[in-house]
């Protein structure tokens, strides 16, 4: 009876990658890698639209609200106005009534695709895509970005 020592009875084939095995397998890793980058940076993108969309409708709301208390008489407007706010600065500082100060938005949000606090506004007589704004009073908002978004839009259309 003969008796087979542990490290003879393994040599028959040696384990491990071989150098093509090597080379297939960094290779499919770099095609992984290399189609992550563009997921990430749209997921990155599709972030900062939905911070543009909530910044949008939050001042939006904010001007609507303030319209909707001078409209009720809570507070005294200048004429020709439409009781809409002079300007975005007016939502955050707010307006005297009865005593009390009446805040409107907490803060002026940066504009995620530009990286600033300044807004396109547009005046309620201005048309819909009207860039200019007339400085009488704030009916609208949007971004001054140049930006296409995911869907194809503009940002400054939103």
């Amino acid at each position: 009876m003969s008796v087979h020592s542990p490290i003879r009875a393994g040599r028959g084939r040696e384990s491990g990658l071989t150098l093509i095995e090597l080379i297939v397998t960094v290779f499919i890793l770099s095609i992984l890698a290399s189609a992550a980058i563009p997921l990430d940076r749209f997921v990155y993108k599709r972030q900062k639209e939905q911070e543009l969309r909530r910044d949008l409708w939050n001042m939006r709301d904010a001007i609507d609200r303030y319209k909707n208390a001078a409209d009720r008489g809570a507070f005294q407007t200048k004429v020709g106005t439409d009781n809409y706010p002079p300007n975005l600065e007016t939502l955050v500082k707010g307006v005297e009534v009865k005593g009390k100060r009446l805040r409107f938005l907490r803060r002026i949000p940066i504009d995620p695709m530009t990286g600033k606090a300044t807004w396109g506004l547009r005046c309620a007589q201005d048309s819909q895509t009207s860039t200019s704004w007339c400085g009488d009073d704030v009916f609208d908002v949007y971004s001054k970005s140049q930006g296409t978004a995911l869907n194809g839009t503009k940002y400054d259309t939103w």
